[in-house]
């Protein structure tokens, strides 16, 4: 059974069509974000100034060793999630907003086929 679950997920992959590849980025985009420290960095950052939150100041909130943040921080930057941005001796992390409404758009566009009226939906 395992072969041929395989077996379609690589044929499937194969076949993608322009949609499927939107669809390939914004799950790049969002992998980073299904683990909680990272999830919780992001939250940080986003309420953070526009300027951007200096890292030491993350790492005393989120009481976590500097070379995890490193890593946390760096994966969020590599899925365009977060911009870093040295200022003097300081790194500042700001949120990429454009990147991120660009996220939940995709995640909301076709909300009830497209056509709901719910005031409960966005």
């Amino acid at each position: 059974m395992e072969g041929l679950v395989l077996y379609f997920w690589k044929f499937r992959i194969s076949d993608m069509s322009e949609s499927d590849a939107q669809l390939r980025l914004f799950s790049q985009a969002l992998k980073p974000l299904g683990h909680p420290a990272r999830l919780a960095l992001l939250r940080l950052v986003v309420r953070g100034p526009v300027e951007g939150t200096p890292a030491g100041e993350l790492q005393a909130r989120m009481a976590i060793p500097g070379s995890t943040l490193s890593h946390h921080l760096s994966e969020l930057v590599q899925a365009g999630l977060v911009k870093a941005q040295r200022q003097g001796t300081t790194l500042r992390y700001a949120a990429c907003f454009e990147r991120l409404k660009a996220l939940t758009n995709y995640l909301w566009e076709d909300c009830c086929g497209g056509g709901c009226r719910d005031p409960h939906c966005l």
